[in-house]
């Protein structure tokens, strides 16, 4: 079975879900720097600057990233789901920085700001939401000032194999991250170089440590084909989780593959 674009964003649009699965990156994560703060350093940002979240989902990345960020910035959080930019917007107001905040429901695809509004503007881990990932950029970098940085974040097609491996078993589908499988490495370079005309990778190192085989399988049935799986195939599951963690002396180990990758427009001539 292949992974689709539109099932993928129905279950992103859903806290529970997506909580199911950030679950295990909150409680088992081994990891020298912290995921968001490393991914905000990649941005570039001043006192004062005008950043775009696209695809901000109920905010976590500004909560983690609270410490780094310098003051006087202008916020805007912006979601296809108005669920998500409401959450998001009461966190980061929850924050009580000096920022101003402001939200917006809106696709990537047809963002409703004017040309050169943004500073800096974070892209994490949402293309793979996105059926016309080229107009998308081509949106991300008509709102980008001239020397502004993009950061989009993905993961590698070999992310997690230890974990997504267990759903290939008893799904019988491809092992892959869902997300690489839609937006993965090759995808963010060829499309950011195309359009920018420049872009760096920056890796991430990480993993995960996990002790709980109940917090796996939430993960693995939170998108599909396991949210809708049959009952023979959830018990499959349960049984290869059971194995691996036997194999593993009660914990299941699995190494991240995800990176942050910067473009920056170029200034007029």
């Amino acid at each position: 079975m292949g992974h689709d674009a539109a099932e993928n964003t129905k279950q992103y649009g859903q806290v529970d879900k997506l909580q199911a699965r950030a679950r295990l990156h909150q409680l088992y994560s081994r990891q020298e720097t912290p995921w968001f703060p490393f991914v905000f350093s990649q941005g570039g940002v001043n006192a004062g600057d005008s950043v775009l979240d696209i695809g901000c989902g109920p905010g976590w990345f500004w909560a983690a990233s609270n410490d780094s960020a310098p003051d006087g910035l202008s916020v805007t959080l912006c979601d296809l789901s108005e669920g998500m930019e409401r959450e998001a917007t009461e966190r980061v107001e929850g924050l009580a920085r000096d920022w101003r905040v402001a939200a917006s429901v809106a696709d990537v695809t047809a963002l409703p700001f004017q040309d050169e509004s943004f500073d800096a503007i974070f892209c994490l881990h949402m293309l793979y939401h996105v059926t016309d990932q080229t107009r998308a950029v081509d949106e991300l970098h008509r709102v980008l000032r001239p020397g502004g940085r993009l950061v989009v974040t993905t993961n590698g097609r070999e992310d997690m194999l230890a974990l997504y491996g267990l759903a290939g078993r008893a799904f019988d589908i491809d092992p892959t991250n869902p997300a690489a499988a839609l937006f993965g490495f090759e995808d963010a370079e060829r499309l950011l170089k195309d359009r920018f005309g420049n872009v760096a990778r920056h890796d991430h190192q990480s993993g995960l440590s996990i002790t709980d085989k109940s917090h796996v399988f939430d993960a693995l049935t939170s998108y599909p084909p396991g949210d809708t799986a049959p009952p023979e195939q959830l018990e499959a599951l349960r049984t290869a989780i059971s194995e691996a963690f036997a194999a593993g002396g009660g914990r299941l180990e699995a190494d991240n593959q995800r990176a942050a990758f910067v473009s920056v427009k170029k200034r007029p001539d």
